[in-house]
């Protein structure tokens, strides 16, 4: 099968997250996509994150009726911090039946040289980027020999301002799923 990775901290998991996730199921040659929830992501910091367990079962909420989007917690059993390389190359040795490609944003994808053993990751891997506003992609992918651009639905939405319309007590209805609000207020989670 061929799987998409497609890697965050999902903090929460928003509308965004699974119209990317669902776009790349339907209209790429991906058969099934693979929400990798990063317990712990190099690059951002920690302490506004929701526990990581919390935060994989929002993401399994938000997908459980979809068959094309799988959530995947392979990253709580690696070593810490999760770099995308070394994940990569478990899944590769425990499920090579599979082949994969990683999914990202241009904002992420902009940042790649900033990733442990960004050659190699570049080298051996395929790649399926989305256009994200103000961050170009043609000034990253001239090293990059498999990579596939899409031009998937966009939706302006940042887990960052959900978080902060929760602590200021506004609705993000429709920001998430029903599932995933219900959970988040049940929980009191971000205030």
């Amino acid at each position: 099968m061929k799987i998409g990775l497609y890697f965050g901290s999902f903090n929460p998991i928003h509308i965004g997250h699974l119209i990317i996730a669902n776009y790349i199921a339907q209209n790429t040659q991906i058969e099934q996509v693979w929400l990798v929830v990063s317990p712990q992501n190099p690059l951002k910091i920690t302490n506004t994150l929701l526990n990581e367990y919390q935060r994989l079962h929002l993401a399994q909420l938000a997908v459980e009726q979809n068959p094309y989007i799988k959530v995947s917690d392979i990253e709580f059993k690696l070593p810490r911090p999760s770099y995308t390389i070394d994940t990569v190359a478990y899944l590769k040795e425990k499920h090579p039946q599979h082949s994969y490609s990683i999914i990202m944003g241009s904002d992420s994808f902009q940042n790649i040289h900033k990733w442990k053993n960004a050659d190699i990751l570049k080298k051996e891997n395929e790649f399926i980027v989305y256009p994200r506003d103000g961050f170009s992609i043609k000034q990253v992918n001239n090293d990059i020999e498999k990579l596939e651009i899409i031009q998937a639905p966009l939706l302006n939405i940042s887990a960052t301002e959900i978080r902060k319309a929760i602590k200021q007590g506004k609705s993000i209805r429709y920001f998430v799923t029903d599932k995933v609000l219900e959970e988040i207020e049940k929980g009191g989670y971000y205030k």
